[in-house]
């Protein structure tokens, strides 16, 4: 008997996030078998996601294979984005993305623990660079540089913003909040404000170069937020910044 199961794939569009169905195909031996397979992935994915492809067939399966196949059915699995789990008898092969290595270890360790010795177990999953990083490596924790107590970009902020949105367009689908950041230099009010102008500043920007004006949101912290000493003058320097978040 073959079971494929395709495990879901989160995918963020603009302001709405949906969820890629979980579809699972494959022949079963009777309807009993079909309908508890079915009702334990509604149960982890939710009824609306699950979609059946399954086959009733004569197949020959080693012992108490349906058992092994509800063990595998567990909550690791909603932890494998865009993936697959493959039972071919007693074999069985997992491939997807997962955001560590701890995980891939895991999932796949509790997968064979659950199994007796005559299942072999591939473990195709693999770390999956996450979004934020993406983002985090093209800023490389620069400043992105402002004319004095202006929302004006620099030649030098121009050019980091130039990555940026690079690294913001291999990011299909995602919406990322621009913060922005000040020092406490002068009243709250205004430096609120400034944040909030220079945050507008940076969108515009990375929107002329391609990134779609509805992925992209706004915010001014002003002060509030620093990461440094605002009594040193580097402190302050790193203080002014603006901040790329990936909006889950």
């Amino acid at each position: 008997m073959l079971l494929l199961l395709s495990l879901a794939a989160s995918v963020v569009q603009a302001q709405v996030q949906s969820e890629a169905p979980v579809v699972v195909s494959g022949t079963v031996a009777d309807e009993a078998s079909k309908a508890a397979l079915l009702e334990r992935l509604r149960s982890l994915y939710g009824a609306s996601r699950v979609v059946d492809q399954l086959a009733i067939g004569t197949v020959s399966t080693p012992a108490n294979w349906n058992e092994y196949v509800q063990r595998l059915v567990g909550p690791n699995l909603k932890l494998v984005k865009g993936g697959q789990l493959k039972v071919d008898g007693n074999n069985v092969s997992l491939r997807g993305d997962v955001e560590s290595e701890e995980q891939r270890q895991k999932i796949a360790g509790d997968i064979a623990a659950s199994l007796n010795p005559t299942y072999t177990v591939n473990n195709g999953l693999r770390v999956a660079v996450s979004q934020q990083s993406v983002l985090d490596a093209a800023l490389a924790n620069r400043i992105i540089e402002f004319e004095s107590g202006k929302a004006a970009l620099t030649p030098a902020g121009m050019e980091v913003l130039d990555q940026m949105a690079a690294a913001m367009l291999k990011l299909k689908g995602v919406k990322v909040q621009v913060i922005g950041h000040t020092d406490n230099a002068g009243s709250r009010a205004s430096n609120l404000s400034l944040s909030q102008a220079r945050a507008e500043a940076v969108k515009a920007y990375v929107v002329a170069k391609g990134i779609p004006e509805e992925s992209v949101a706004v915010s001014g912290e002003g002060p509030d937020r620093p990461v440094a000493d605002n009594r040193t003058a580097e402190g302050k320097a790193r203080n002014r910044r603006i901040e790329f978040k990936v909006v889950q």
